[in-house]
């Protein structure tokens, strides 16, 4: 039997530096032909309008697969299967695989699909990597805060016990071989020490964690970590399997996409979306958006209160000009106001 394609699971928060990281092994694959599966939790396809824009040989735009028909955990049968096996029959089949999941995905229904026999037999899961923002993390974002939650029991007897921010964040962690500590130049070194002491008291002993800044790090610590995760599942199993259930839904999390009309001044435009942020529970906002003056697309980044924007291409012909914005938060965000307020 010829020798296994590996395939890289590439995991983490909303906002944490997917695919950055993965634009930083595109620029770096030294003649590797890749291929991308990339899942967007939300129909605007950001990340892999991204990664096409990038224009680099190792990966044409016929090697990026997007699925966009929901959480790829959620969606292994009719979505993940079915493209990894038109994937495997292509006569220039690729060196290595990368799969980008969406920030809400857990991993552990992902790699659990690679032992499908038609998969099994010519793919193995070189390496789950899990990117965490370190910054959000020295601040507490991932992790529950006792009196907060007594406060707000107080008001909601209903409210759920656990936060599914900090669950969905130690299943991607337990799921692991490489935990990225990215955004680590953001972080004093008080900081640093501190968050790396937190996240080795989360991870399996066998987990590395490495620090990056900006998504860097050597493709030499990245590939060929030879995991072969998905013969290791009872060691990366999910809060959901340790208590017993099969599957996990998306009722925690919405997301939805706000459409603004005409064309957007930069300025405004960001003081709303900061704006916005600030008075609602989102936990990510990123789309396109047409800036008057400018014959280029406005590619707007958010997570938590840090907002990144640049124009990353121009409109091109017969493309139509629009600004689209997907936002991801939990359950009880209000949708009506959110909406109000990007567009007021």
């Amino acid at each position: 039997m010829s020798e296994k394609i590996p395939a890289t699971i590439i995991t983490g928060f909303l906002g944490a530096g997917k695919t950055t990281l993965i634009r930083h092994v595109l620029a770096n694959a030294n003649g590797r032909k890749l291929a991308l599966i990339i899942n967007e939790f939300g129909d605007v396809g950001v990340d892999g309008e991204i990664l096409k824009a990038c224009g680099n040989d190792s990966c044409g735009e016929e090697d990026i697969i997007e699925l966009a028909n929901g959480c790829i955990c959620c969606t292994v049968a009719d979505d993940f299967v079915p493209t990894m096996t038109k994937l495997l029959t292509r006569a220039d089949k690729p060196d290595h695989i990368i799969i980008e999941t969406s920030g809400l995905a857990l991993p552990q229904p992902l790699v659990r699909a690679f032992n499908w026999p038609d998969i099994k037999s010519q793919v193995t899961v070189d390496g789950v990597l899990t990117v965490v923002d370190g910054k959000a993390l020295s601040e507490g974002r991932f992790a529950d805060d006792e009196a907060a939650l007594a406060a707000q029991r107080a008001e909601d007897p209903n409210l759920d016990h656990e936060n599914p921010i900090e669950e969905l964040f130690e299943d991607q962690l337990n799921a692991a071989d490489m935990v990225i500590l990215n955004k680590s130049d953001l972080l004093s070194e008080d900081e640093r020490r501190a968050t790396t002491e937190e996240l080795k008291g989360l991870l399996r002993p066998a987990t590395r964690l490495v620090p990056a800044q900006n998504g860097v790090v050597d493709l030499s610590v990245l590939l060929g970590v030879n995991g072969r995760a998905e013969d290791d599942m009872h060691n990366r199993l999910s809060h959901h399997e340790m208590e017993g259930e099969e599957q996990h839904d998306h009722d925690d999390f919405v997301t939805f996409i706000v459409e603004l009309p005409g064309q957007q001044d930069r300025a405004t435009l960001l003081r709303a979306v900061e704006r916005t942020i600030a008075a609602h529970d989102i936990l990510r906002i990123k789309g396109f958006a047409d800036v008057a003056g400018s014959a280029s697309r406005l590619l707007l980044q958010a997570v938590g209160p840090r907002l990144s924007s640049y124009f990353d291409r121009s409109w091109q012909d017969g493309e139509p000009r629009a600004t689209r914005l997907v936002v991801i938060g939990e359950k009880h965000m209000d949708r009506k106001a959110i909406e109000a307020s990007l567009t007021g």
